[in-house]
């Protein structure tokens, strides 16, 4: 189990906002420099001055012991212990919202979907195009069956970034909802991406075990589904042989050829 840990080490930019300092001081000298005439020669570059330590901010020290507790934590996959050095940082740092998203990924990963959502909705809240946040919210009310609000989330997320997973999760969860003709447009846009080949999903084989299968697959079995549930018996053939032709041990397929024979 793996929890993302970018999050925290970001409390050590003492160097970059020194940096900042002398660049704004830098930039602020040369605006109150007149500019130079026409010459052959390059003024010569303003005299930057030392920031003086005591004008660097000061790393909380909580802060600092929090940081290190949750990395301790992870190196020895104590992720309960991890999870409370996330909200002792949180409670610390409220603003920072890296460090309440790595809260809501621990909730996921560990199928506290519940928790997971509301942590995700707190990140909506503050910024409804945070892309990691619509992806836990969307897989977590997913995992709860709340299929319309999973639907709202994956469209938000497609919408925001393309995502072709988010645009796959909904046309399924459009299908299992009954509504067909949402599903059948999400299939068919699927369908005319060039870069559907390269995408894979888990499904079982012919032989019960999961197996990785091209999304096309799925898709075009899922096309099939839909021809079904309208009575149009010839073209979901049609659709379940295409998806055998592409992966002869995709299980779905066969089973859904078989209900037709």
């Amino acid at each position: 189990m793996k929890i993302r840990t970018y999050l925290l080490i970001a409390f050590v930019t003492v160097s970059t906002l020194s940096f900042g300092q002398r660049k704004k001081k830098g930039e602020e000298q040369r605006k109150m420099d007149p500019e130079p005439a026409a010459a052959t020669t390059t003024a010569p570059a303003p005299k930057v001055e030392p920031v003086k330590k005591d004008t660097l901010p000061k790393v909380n020290p909580l802060t600092q012991h929090f940081a290190r507790k949750y990395a301790a934590a992870l190196q020895w996959n104590d992720y309960e212990v991890a999870k409370d050095a996330l909200y002792d940082l949180i409670i610390e740092n409220p603003g920072n919202d890296s460090i309440i998203f790595d809260l809501a990924v621990y909730y996921y990963q560990n199928q506290k979907s519940a928790s997971a959502v509301l942590v995700a909705n707190e990140l909506l809240k503050r910024n409804p195009k945070n892309a990691g946040a619509l992806e836990v919210a969307a897989g977590g009310y997913e995992t709860l069956g709340v299929l319309d609000k999973a639907i709202q989330s994956y469209e938000s997320l497609y919408l925001l970034t393309d995502n072709i997973t988010a645009l796959y999760k909904m046309a399924f969860l459009q299908y299992q909802m009954k509504r067909f003709k949402e599903s059948a447009n999400s299939a068919e846009i699927l369908l005319a991406r060039k870069d559907l080949d390269g995408v894979k999903a888990s499904y079982n084989d012919s032989k019960g075990k999961a197996k990785e299968f091209p999304v096309k697959v799925a898709v075009v079995n899922l096309k099939g589904l839909l021809a079904l549930d309208q009575g149009d018996k010839i073209n979901a053939k049609k659709y379940f042989q295409e998806a055998l032709a592409i992966a002869p041990d995709f299980a779905l397929a066969k089973e859904n050829l078989a209900k037709i024979k």
